[in-house]
């Protein structure tokens, strides 16, 4: 199935985006977890990963498209989570919580095993779809964010661009920060042309994510 991007009018659009609703209406569960690269679940449905930094509003922008308040969990802390959450979605697509990188107060030795656990998952996992690589909307990209765009260039692995928290940016600052992360695709040799604008609290750009997720999904 192609994505927002390939859509020739409004009427294909529509159908990619009650596509996504229809999938993500359906069971989406937890099934494994994995601290180290050895521990992963063996490849199988296609699979779609959630990265970003800590405190970026992943666990509620998966809680948000899959309409479950608590399918991952909201964490008080930043960077306390630091596995890899594998969840089943309807048996056709697998969605993957990556751990958040760059928390200030992370020892050198946990980004260390981040970056490896991420880079052997990245580089060794065939059916790894897309990241979808989360950048905050009310603040610049971070070094972080473009060491991690840097890893996935070198893994070869397709990522797109989701701005999250839009809802508390102003109109003006929220077109620049689009602007620059259009710019940071372009710039990216393994980035997916279309950045994507959402907000967990308001639902904005949630099915345009549902959709784009769903083209990727192993065929009904």
């Amino acid at each position: 199935m192609t994505g927002l991007a390939e859509a020739k009018d409004d009427a294909e659009r529509a159908a990619l985006i009650e596509a996504g609703r229809l999938l993500f209406a359906r069971p989406c569960t937890f099934f494994y977890a994995a601290q180290k690269s050895d521990q992963l679940p063996p490849p199988g449905l296609p699979e779609v990963a959630f990265c970003g930094r800590s405190n970026v509003g992943k666990s509620s922008l998966l809680n948000a498209l899959t309409g479950q308040k608590a399918l991952a969990r909201v964490s008080q802390t930043p960077g306390r989570t630091r596995q890899l959450n594998f969840f089943n979605l309807a048996e056709r697509l697998v969605l993957v919580d990556l751990p958040g990188y760059g928390y200030a107060k992370a020892s050198k030795d946990m980004q260390r095993d981040w970056q490896g656990v991420m880079f052997d998952y990245l580089r060794g996992r065939p059916n790894l779809m897309r990241v979808m690589l989360l950048l905050d909307a009310r603040i610049e990209t971070k070094s972080a964010d473009r060491a991690a765009m840097d890893l996935l260039n070198t893994a070869a692995v397709a990522f797109q661009i989701v701005l999250t928290k839009a809802d508390d940016v102003g109109p003006v600052k929220l077109a620049a920060r689009l602007e620059e992360a259009k710019d940071l695709a372009r710039r990216n040799t393994a980035a997916h042309p279309l950045v994507l604008v959402t907000s967990s609290e308001t639902g904005l750009g949630i099915d345009e994510l549902r959709a784009e997720v769903t083209s990727l999904a192993a065929p009904l």
